[in-house]
C-alpha cells in the first residue's frame, strides 16, 4: 500500500538513508522532510486554473472553451452521459447498457434512469479527479435532463469551469486571486 502512494509523489531528501526509511512511513513524514517535490499529474495546471483552454476558431458553433465538457445522448432505447476532456476524447461513461445500472432499473428512458445516469456520472467524476465541467445542455424544456443535472450538483460536480488564471498587469485596477493561495 505504500509503495503505491510513494509511487505518485517523488521526493528526494538531502540523504538517500534517509529516503529509504521514510519510504515505509506515510507521505505526510516524507512531505515534512523532503527538499523537492515533482508532481506528476499531467493535468495539474488544469486542476489549479493555470493550463491553457482551448478557445478554438470565432466561427465555431458551439465554440470549444472547455477543459471537460459534458455530453448526453439518447438514442432510442438508452441514455449515454459522457464527460470529455478537449484533448483526449472521452474521460468518463456512463450508460443505462451497463448491466449493472440496467438492472436496476424499470425503463431505461424515463426521468428516474436520468437521475440514476447523473448519479453514477458524479461518483465516476469525483473518483477520477473531476469536479467542474462545462455543461451547455438547457434543462428547462425537459425533466429528464433536469434531474440529470441536478443530480450532477447533488453529487458534488459543479456545471461551470473556473476561469483561467490571468496574470495581472502591475497597471491593472482588479486581479483574480491566486488558486494556488491557501485562505
Amino acid at each position: 500500500m505504500n509503495s503505491i502512494r510513494n509511487s505518485f509523489l517523488v521526493a528526494y531528501s538531502e540523504n538517500t538513508s534517509y529516503y529509504r526509511q521514510v519510504q515505509t512511513l506515510s507521505n505526510a513524514s516524507l512531505l515534512k522532510n523532503c527538499v523537492e517535490v515533482k508532481n506528476r499529474n499531467p493535468r495539474n495546471l488544469e486542476l489549479m486554473t493555470i493550463g491553457r483552454k482551448p478557445e478554438g476558431y470565432h466561427l465555431d458553433n458551439p465554440g470549444r472553451h472547455y477543459w471537460h465538457k459534458l455530453f448526453v445522448i439518447t438514442s432510442a432505447r438508452h441514455v449515454n452521459a459522457e464527460i470529455h476532456h478537449f484533448k483526449n476524447g472521452a474521460v468518463v461513461t456512463v450508460s443505462t447498457k451497463e448491466w449493472s445500472l440496467k438492472k436496476q432499473l424499470y425503463r431505461t428512458l424515463d426521468v428516474s434512469a436520468f437521475a440514476n445516469v447523473g448519479r453514477l456520472l458524479a461518483q465516476r467524476c469525483l473518483e477520477s479527479g473531476i469536479s467542474a465541467v462545462y455543461c451547455d445542455i438547457d434543462d428547462s424544456n425537459s425533466k429528464r435532463y433536469a434531474s440529470l443535472l441536478q443530480e450532477l450538483k447533488n453529487g458534488g460536480i459543479s456545471l461551470e469551469e473556473p476561469p483561467v488564471y490571468k496574470h495581472a498587469n502591475p497597471w491593472d485596477h482588479s486581479r483574480m486571486v491566486k488558486p494556488w493561495t491557501i485562505d
